[in-house]
């Protein structure tokens, strides 16, 4: 069984990883409002052109990333205030995973390109194989079966790595075909790389932010102890579950925004975002019932320390009433960002996030109360942006954003 230590230090590389991720948002996100609406207008060679264009730019971004993360680890984990052993354990997953960055990157960059041209079931079974992959991998290296040593964390960060190398072999295969929705063009547009950053910078901004705030609330609930973070953090990847059909529906919706923006069909656009967030809070709403009614079981899976279950799992039981806002906010955020109006989506998310969870949970814990309490704070953050997002988008007037 993984210890306690090992499972908060592979928890807090998710926060890193946020970090991480603002930097692919700077070409993700714009890359996907304008490879959707080149589609839309039946413009797949200026699409194609504009992915080569992007892959150069992640790969020479990646570098720099790698360099950082192989030799700031440790001091990464010791900012946010982690113990020792966390530190140890931390550093040795995050080196590895460093490494990794640049499949990490294209990875990213594949899948939200194709996800834009509409070929969301081809993404679909690659992350479904991957996902195999990555928990055979993890059974495999972290405990030490079938004649391989038991590594440990090490085991985790390399089973990572080996996934998205394949995410990255099965996506190149799968663009390299004639009938592919895009193709790899070596033709670099400024102007289109341009076009790309003015909506990509307020969505980075936007992620940064975003994610220097869930490292601030991370912080909080690490002055809790131990337990408290590990608890925290599995309930986080169990949670992570209901995510996924939020996640997707959020980028079907980003697609389906910008492809029938590029149509000039308006109201299908808008009915589009409405439909995906429709089924995205079915499919969610569904999951956080299971999340409320076993969470001690599915806790079960992951540790067996009695601390650790019982903070883990008043965490699920209060994100499970927390769902179907989540995906109203999943998909609303997707569908507004596929239009372009990453401005709108980086005023909404910095305010909530600042002055509806990390402040109110700041206070919380200079008062004296408890985990529970921090965890009621975000649920409640989570519900009122669900109902900001829906009020934004029932007003239309993001659909006039220009690309």
């Amino acid at each position: 069984m993984v210890s306690v230590s090992a499972l908060a230090a592979v928890g807090m590389s998710m926060q890193f990883m946020m970090v991480i991720n603002v930097l692919m948002t700077l070409y993700v996100v714009g890359g996907n409002a304008l490879i959707s609406r080149f589609i839309g207008q039946g413009r797949k060679r200026r699409a194609s052109a504009l992915l080569y264009g992007l892959g150069v730019f992640a790969i020479i971004l990646s570098i720099f990333v790698t360099f950082g993360g192989y030799f700031g680890s440790e001091y990464i984990y010791a900012l946010m205030g982690a113990s020792d052993d966390v530190i140890a354990q931390g550093s040795m997953y995050f080196k590895i995973l460093s490494l990794g960055i640049v499949v990490i990157f294209i990875d990213n960059l594949l899948y939200n390109a194709l996800s834009a041209a509409g070929d969301t079931k081809s993404s679909l079974y690659i992350k479904l194989a991957s996902a195999a992959i990555n928990a055979f991998l993890n059974y495999v290296l972290i405990f030490g079966h079938y004649g391989f040593e038991a590594y440990g964390i090490e085991g985790a960060a390399y089973a990572t790595v080996i996934a998205y190398c394949f995410n990255v072999v099965a996506y190149y295969m799968l663009i390299k075909k004639s009938k592919s929705k895009l193709n790899i063009i070596p033709i670099i547009r400024k102007k289109d790389i341009i076009r790309v950053w003015n909506v990509g910078w307020s969505a980075a901004l936007d992620r940064g932010i975003s994610s220097l705030s869930f490292l601030v609330f991370v912080s909080i609930i690490t002055a809790y102890g131990t337990a408290e973070l590990a608890g925290y953090q599995v309930g986080l990847r169990i949670e992570g579950i209901a995510f996924m059909p939020g996640f997707g529906f959020a980028i079907a919706a980003m697609a389906l925004v910008g492809q029938n923006l590029g149509a000039n069909n308006k109201d299908r656009a808008y009915n589009m975002g409405i439909i995906s967030g429709r089924i995205a809070y079915i499919f969610m709403g569904s999951v956080g019932v299971i999340l409320i009614v076993i969470p001690e079981i599915l806790v079960s899976f992951f540790t067996q320390d009695t601390a650790t279950i019982e903070v883990a799992s008043y965490y699920l039981i209060l994100v499970g009433l927390a769902q179907i806002p989540l995906a109203i906010m999943f998909v609303y955020s997707g569908a507004l960002r596929g239009a372009g109006a990453t401005k709108t989506t980086l005023l909404v998310n910095v305010l909530s996030l600042w002055f509806l969870r990390v402040v109110p949970s700041y206070i919380a814990y200079k008062m004296g109360y408890g985990i529970i309490v921090i965890f009621v704070i975000m649920n409640v953050e989570t519900l009122l942006k669900g109902l900001i997002y829906w009020y934004i988008y029932q007003k239309r007037e993001w659909l006039n954003t220009k690309v």
